[in-house]
C-alpha cells in the first residue's frame, strides 16, 4: 500500500479530521513563501529597511506609505487560483470527512475552493479595516486608494487585516483552532515547517489517532506521525480524495 493509499483509508474510517497548513500549500498556486532561500524575507528589497522590518506594526505606524507600497507588491496576489490540494480540502469537507481548515496563510485560497470552516491566524488580504473607527472595508479599497488608504468615514488609515510583527493572533481564531485540533481524529499538516510560534504550537493540542505530515522537509513533528509524504501536498490531496471514491 501507497503511502496515498494509506492516507485515503484514514480519511474514510475517520470522520473529524483538520488540515494544519502554511505557506507550502500556497506556493503551488504560484505565491512564494516567506522564509525560504528565496522566500521575500531573504530579498532584499529597500536599502534600509529589511522585509521583516518593512511587516512590522512599527512600520506601518511610521512609514504608511512605504508599508503599503511594499504589502501590495509583496503580500497581494490577486490572480492567484486555488491549487488541486485547496480542491481537495473543499470536498473533503463537503463529503463530511474535514470539519476545519487551520492556516497560517492569509490569501483566501481556501475559501475560493470551497472551504467553508476556515480559521486564518495571521488574518486574510481580503479584510480590512479602519484603525479608528473599525469601518470594514474590502481588498479593492486598498489596491485602489494609494498611496495610503484613508478611511471615508473618519479619515483614519486602513489597515489590512493581516498580523504584523508586533501583533497578537486574534484570541478567538485562536480559540476555534484549538477546539477543532482537539477535537480532531486525524490531523494533517502540510505545507509547513512548524517553526512559527505561537501557531506552530497548535499542533500540541492534537490528541486524535492519526497524524499526517505532508511536507517537503523534515519537521519538529515528524517522530509522532503515523505517516510523513515528502511530496506536493496538490497532488497528494487530490490522489487521496479519488481513492475514496
Amino acid at each position: 500500500m501507497t503511502d496515498i493509499e494509506k492516507l485515503s483509508e484514514i480519511l474514510s474510517t475517520g470522520s473529524s479530521a483538520v488540515f494544519f497548513g502554511g505557506a507550502g500549500m500556497s506556493t503551488e498556486s504560484g505565491i512564494p513563501d516567506f522564509r525560504s532561500a528565496s522566500g521575500i524575507y531573504n530579498q532584499k528589497l529597500h536599502k534600509t529597511f529589511s522585509p521583516e522590518e518593512m511587516a512590522s506594526y512599527n512600520f506601518f505606524l511610521r512609514h504608511p506609505e512605504d508599508f503599503f507600497d511594499f504589502y501590495r507588491t509583496r503580500f497581494v496576489y490577486l490572480d492567484a487560483k486555488p491549487n488541486a490540494g485547496h480542491i481537495a480540502l473543499a470536498e473533503l469537507e463537503r463529503r463530511g470527512i474535514l470539519k476545519a481548515v487551520v492556516t497560517q496563510n492569509i490569501d483566501g485560497l481556501h475559501q475560493q475552493a470551497g472551504s467553508q470552516t476556515v480559521y486564518e491566524l495571521h488574518g486574510s488580504i481580503r479584510r480590512a479595516s479602519c484603525v479608528k473607527c473599525g469601518e470594514r472595508y474590502g481588498i479593492d479599497f486598498v489596491m485602489e486608494n494609494v498611496p495610503v488608504p484613508h478611511c471615508e468615514r473618519c479619515g483614519g488609515i486602513v489597515k489590512p487585516d493581516v498580523v504584523l510583527y508586533g501583533e497578537q493572533l486574534d484570541d478567538e481564531v485562536i480559540r476555534n483552532s484549538i477546539r477543532a485540533i482537539s477535537e480532531a481524529d486525524t490531523l494533517i499538516v502540510g505545507g509547513t515547517s512548524l517553526i512559527v510560534y505561537p501557531a506552530a504550537g497548535l499542533i500540541d493540542y492534537f490528541r486524535g489517532d492519526n497524524l499526517i505530515l505532508i511536507n517537503k522537509t523534515a519537521t519538529r513533528a515528524d517522530a509522532d506521525a503515523q505517516l510523513v509524504i515528502r511530496d506536493n501536498i496538490g497532488a497528494t490531496l487530490a490522489r487521496a480524495v479519488e481513492l475514496l471514491a
